[in-house]
């Protein structure tokens, strides 16, 4: 059975689902998911989970991720992309372009797009789009940590983004258009970066084999790291939580003293320690731990 990552360099014209099949099914893992999607349109990193992996999905969702975004200055399209049709041209203009780029940097609230999975009253608004509708939508706030020029060669404009889950990169492109005055969507988007794993250690869907899946332990490198004895882990498997002093409040992995990975935990400023995903097949390491009671 495979456990671990997959660090996956997603071609374009894919959807993430279908390429997590074809990885799932080069490496014969069991039990697949990925953390955090990209569109058909899109293409690099994308972290593909098996086995108990998938249950470390959580951080990897929420770690900043690093695009770089191709931009179309002067034409609007229906999607925000290049997929939809173009509905308005405008006389490109880049003057004032590092004052525009540098209102968008930091938090910042954007509203979602119509050609987007989030759901109006449990039907996906890209359905609704597709029918021709259109919901208003609440704005949300997101982080543009950076945002700098790669190439500008209008109509053509390269930007680096480094942002927080959850930011619409094509809402971004087509907000920058419309603050330069001339409009744009989403030409390109590649996606360089999730948290600390760069595409650059990625493996291509004609170049996968056993040798590329990173391991448990390499997945929660950088968490509060809590090392339990067998029979605390015994307690914490049973869903008892735990007093241990000197936790650092908020997610932490829990570990064996062979480094093996136990799973994630959550410790509040009292020193109490809950658990939250724990890891299967911990049998052969507990055999000698003694067994104790649940508390009440």
């Amino acid at each position: 059975m495979v456990d671990g990552a997959l660090l996956l360099d997603k071609p374009v014209g894919l959807t993430s689902n279908a390429a997590l099949q074809k990885a799932k099914k080069a490496l014969r893992a069991a039990k697949a998911g990925h953390a955090g999607t990209l569109d058909p349109l899109a293409s690099g990193l994308l972290i593909v989970l098996f086995g108990e992996a998938t249950k470390f999905a959580g951080p990897l969702l929420d770690a900043d991720k690093e695009y770089v975004a191709t931009l179309k200055l002067g034409e609007r399209t229906t999607t925000g992309d290049a997929e939809g049709e173009v509905i308005q041209t405008r006389p490109v203009s880049i003057e004032g372009l590092a004052p525009v780029l540098e209102r968008f940097k930091g938090q910042i609230e954007q509203v979602p797009p119509m050609h987007s999975a989030l759901k109006h009253k449990g039907t996906p608004l890209y359905r609704l789009a597709r029918r021709g509708e259109e919901v208003e939508r609440a704005p949300r706030e997101v982080r543009i940590a950076q945002l700098e020029v790669l190439e500008c060669a209008p109509p053509r404009l390269v930007l680096r983004v480094v942002c927080s889950k959850g930011t619409y990169i094509r809402t971004l492109a087509e907000d920058i258009g419309e603050a330069l005055g001339c409009g744009a969507h989403l030409a390109g988007l590649r996606r360089t970066g999730s948290g600390r794993f760069r595409v650059e250690d990625a493996r291509g869907l004609d170049a996968l084999d056993e040798d590329c899946v990173l391991p448990l332990p390499t997945l929660v490198e950088g968490l509060a790291r809590v090392e339990l004895t067998g029979a605390q882990e015994v307690r914490l498997r049973q869903g008892q939580a735990l007093q241990i002093s000197g936790l650092q409040i908020g997610l932490c992995a829990v570990v064996r003293p062979d480094g093996g990975v136990i799973g994630l935990a959550e410790a509040d400023a009292h020193g109490t320690l809950k658990p939250l995903r724990l890891t299967q097949g911990a049998e052969k390491h507990l055999k000698s731990a003694p067994q104790t009671k649940r508390e009440s």
